[in-house]
């Protein structure tokens, strides 16, 4: 692998910081911190860049909050000053580790994402199954508590495989040890409110994605996030590559799959993945995103009653929703969506 050197300079210069301000702040503008960083913004990033170049930065604590996305999650938030670093890090590395991934790995990658993913189980489908005239079979696995349990050394070994430009690997290390959680002892953990996080992720899963695709071979293996799936015609096939990835997993990566989360199911039955219910010729809204949907256009829609939000925001919620029901079989979610409008 041809490594890349000489991106310090790129990464904390004041253009590159700059840019990084103006990724980082969109749809955040109204945030109390983002205000405040604005207020002084010259002085700031002036200031992270003398920091920087000087080898006196050192990375800040974290806030943690929780969320439902949809199932619980402990978000751990950096000060704005290390997020905009966040963004000018990965401003630089990201096309350095990209062209080196998968082409199937679907998260946190431009031109990727979750209904080109879904398309390409699609894909996958249609071609391993005989457009669909004979069986096809889905192995779909999950990581267990994969964020939490991203191994620092690997990581930073890994990274360095591509990088070999000291003060940027310096940087990084930062970075990874910036997170304190209850495996400190162990060096365990990338934080899921950092952008740094994502890339991170791909690059340690990335070796996943090598080992299944040239070890064995495996035409019609995709990846998001911790999610991955390969499609094949014959289901012992599948069953057998499952020991093979568990001991991959624990002794290279140090990760487990989550043993209630790998299946093995048949076309016919509905592949739960990224959203949608894929069948043969066609792909319906999972049934948990349905309800949600209709949960929250029922709270939005209390909000505009009560004059929290404007009619403009309630439409632009209303679009968002009819854009997704645009990537499946939905004619009849979209009438009942369309009853929303009518009482707005």
């Amino acid at each position: 692998m041809i490594k890349v050197n000489h991106i310090f300079d790129k990464i904390i210069s004041l253009e590159n910081l700059f840019l990084a301000w103006h990724e980082f702040k969109r749809g955040k503008r109204k945030k109390k911190d983002v205000i405040a960083f604005e207020f002084s913004l010259e002085d700031n990033i002036f200031r992270l860049h003398w920091l920087l170049k000087n080898n006196y930065y050192r990375h800040g604590k974290y806030q943690s909050f929780s969320i439902r996305d949809p199932k619980p999650r402990t978000i751990h938030k950096a000060s704005v000053r290390d997020r905009v670093l966040h963004h000018a890090v990965f401003r630089i590395l990201y096309p350095a580790f990209d062209p080196v991934f998968i082409s199937d790995s679907y998260s946190c990658r431009l031109n990727k994402g979750t209904h080109r993913g879904v398309a390409r189980l699609e894909q996958f489908a249609k071609r391993a199954g005989g457009h669909y005239r004979k069986n096809c079979f889905i192995l779909k696995c999950d990581i267990a508590k994969f964020f939490a349990s991203i191994n620092h050394d690997i990581l930073k070994n890994l990274i360095r495989r591509r990088i070999s430009d000291s003060r940027v690997l310096d940087l990084v290390d930062i970075i990874i040890d910036s997170y304190n959680n209850e495996n400190l002892e162990t060096q365990k953990g990338v934080p899921l409110g950092n952008l740094t996080s994502q890339l991170f992720a791909n690059i340690y899963l990335d070796e996943l994605d090598k080992f299944i695709k040239h070890r064995f071979k495996v035409r019609f293996y995709l990846r998001y996030t911790d999610d991955f799936i390969i499609v094949h015609s014959d289901k012992n096939y599948l069953k057998g590559l499952i020991s093979e990835i568990v001991n991959f997993s624990r002794q290279e990566l140090k990760l487990d799959l989550h043993p209630e989360k790998v299946t093995i199911r048949k076309l016919r039955q509905g592949i739960d993945f990224l959203g949608y219910v894929t069948l043969p010729h066609y792909r319906v809204l999972r049934t948990k995103t349905k309800r949600r949907m209709f949960r929250k256009l029922g709270f939005r829609l209390a909000q505009l009653s009560a004059g929290e939000i404007s009619d403009k925001a309630f439409e632009q919620v209303m679009q968002s929703y009819l854009g997704i029901l645009s990537h499946c079989s939905s004619w009849k979610l979209k009438q009942k969506l369309k009853k929303f409008e009518v009482l707005v």
